[in-house]
């Protein structure tokens, strides 16, 4: 598997990891000036160091010294798409069931004991990882680390801790799937987009597949990928190296490694041989849009380069107020509110190019479409230009480059990316790599992928209530 990765990591410092959401949501670039070649030589991050215990867990530590906070994150190679079939949701359930108790913490004292101490604490699921992050004092990373070591190998789990949880997850999954149009319309198109790979199925689970989790089958993924031999801990803030290692040898090595949970093996995609197409209307709907999926490789399936090419295209043609959609959607055709192109490469597999927009009043959802379809047509059979290619290079290296301003971005950026298979070196080296790209790169890419048998297009439009 190549080590590679993702632009969106870098430049959004992972933020949709923290709603679990299983398409990503467009990003808006703002126009950045910068010098290329300074840009390109331009570190993403300080410092960062990189050990293992003798456990097999890795640590690894970006010093930020800019204020006396530390952000500890502990992430998980093991996500939705890692589920057993029929158990859709466990990764995330789980998830939910991490704070409920060891048998030395009680139910609720991990949460009360950050409180206490004025600190902030979360968890996100994905397709591909789990994680967990508190961000405290530097004089609380110690008591982190141990909280965060005793429950990776002594949880303790009764049916009366799980059926009101699972509860919880089903109206986690009312409130934002089965109560929001957009959300079905999403999950949908997922489904259709991944006909044979886990991906298709929605993080947060089946509804009636949820409904069915027990506590045998949370503590069975618990057993099989919650081993340190599967993890990484990232470290960033106010701290050293050496001070991390002791503290980590301390703590976490005392944990056993009691599973080997191997190389993650999952069903691959056919070759796509038809396009597809979803139809939504819902009376809760009251601004129709357009979405349009294609099934593309992520930083880690693709040939090299293609992944950069990518990222470079989905920001020439949707990035933007300034990007080709944009320009001639919503300005010089008035005929949508909105409209852009995204690229998720962050996964393990393969994984989507997309396409959204949203008519004016008074404009049908096939008029934006045909105007979409109509600017791919153009730059396929044009391309794109070595100044477009050169002047989004430059955007897309300095927003990674501002990215460093946050110490949370620093750890998201790195454990993100580390837990989908990059390394230190490929963290440090996009920028270069992104700088590489030519035009004919990115219409290679474009031509490649672009076609619609790899897609699933749909529609979600108002529905009038009968009566």
């Amino acid at each position: 598997m190549k080590s590679q990765i993702r632009r969106t990591a870098i430049v959004s410092a992972l933020l949709t990891a923290f709603v679990a959401a299983p398409i990503a949501l467009p990003n808006g670039n703002s126009a950045l000036l910068g010098n290329t070649a300074h840009a390109a030589q331009e570190k993403l991050g300080p410092e960062v160091s990189s050990f293992f215990l003798d456990n097999g867990l890795q640590v690894v530590v970006i010093p930020d010294r800019r204020a006396p906070v530390v952000t500890h994150m502990l992430w998980y190679r093991a996500g939705s798409a890692d589920e057993p079939p029929g158990k859709s949701g466990i990764a995330h359930f789980l998830e939910h069931l991490m704070f409920k108790g060891t048998k030395t913490v009680a139910n609720g004292e991990f949460s009360a004991r950050i409180a206490a101490i004025g600190g902030q604490e979360n968890a996100f699921t994905s397709t591909d990882y789990t994680g967990y992050f508190q961000r405290v004092t530097p004089s609380a990373l110690e008591e982190m680390m141990t909280l965060e070591a005793d429950r990776m190998e002594n949880l303790v789990l009764t049916d009366e801790l799980i059926l009101p949880e699972r509860d919880v997850v089903q109206e986690e999954r009312n409130s934002r799937t089965e109560n929001n149009p957009g959300s079905l319309l999403r999950e949908a198109m997922a489904a259709a987009l991944y006909q044979n790979h886990p991906y298709g199925i929605p993080i947060i689970g089946w509804q009636h597949e949820i409904d069915t989790l027990t506590k045998e089958d949370a503590l069975a993924f618990y057993d099989k990928f919650y081993t340190p031999n599967n993890a990484i801990l990232v470290v960033a803030g106010d701290v050293d190296a050496e001070t991390v290692r002791s503290l980590a040898e301390k703590t976490y090595g005392k944990v056993a490694r009691r599973a080997e949970p191997g190389v993650r093996k999952r069903p691959t995609e056919p070759t796509p041989q038809a396009a597809r197409r979803i139809e939504m209307a819902d009376h809760r709907v009251s601004t129709p849009s357009f979405q349009r999926l294609y099934l593309v490789p992520s930083y880690n399936t693709a040939e090299p380069g293609e992944a950069e090419a990518l990222d470079v295209l989905s920001d020439i043609l949707g990035g933007g107020s300034t990007s080709r959609l944009y320009k001639s959607l919503v300005i010089d055709q008035q005929i949508a509110t909105s409209s852009g192109a995204w690229y998720q490469g962050g996964a393990l597999d393969h994984s989507s190019y997309g396409f959204y927009g949203a008519p004016k009043p008074g404009i049908s959802l096939e008029e934006v479409e045909a105007a979409t379809d109509k600017e791919i047509a153009k730059l396929l059979e044009e391309g794109v230009t070595q100044e477009e290619v050169e002047r989004t290079t430059r955007r897309l290296v300095k927003q990674a480059v501002f990215s460093q301003d946050s110490q949370a971005s620093l750890a998201r950026i790195y454990g993100g990316s580390l837990v989908l298979g990059s390394t230190i070196e490929d963290i440090e080296a996009w920028p270069q790599r992104i700088q590489a790209v030519t035009a004919e790169a990115v219409n290679k890419a474009a031509r490649k992928y672009l076609q619609m048998p790899r897609s699933v297009t749909g529609y979600l439009s108002p529905k009038q209530q009968e009566g």
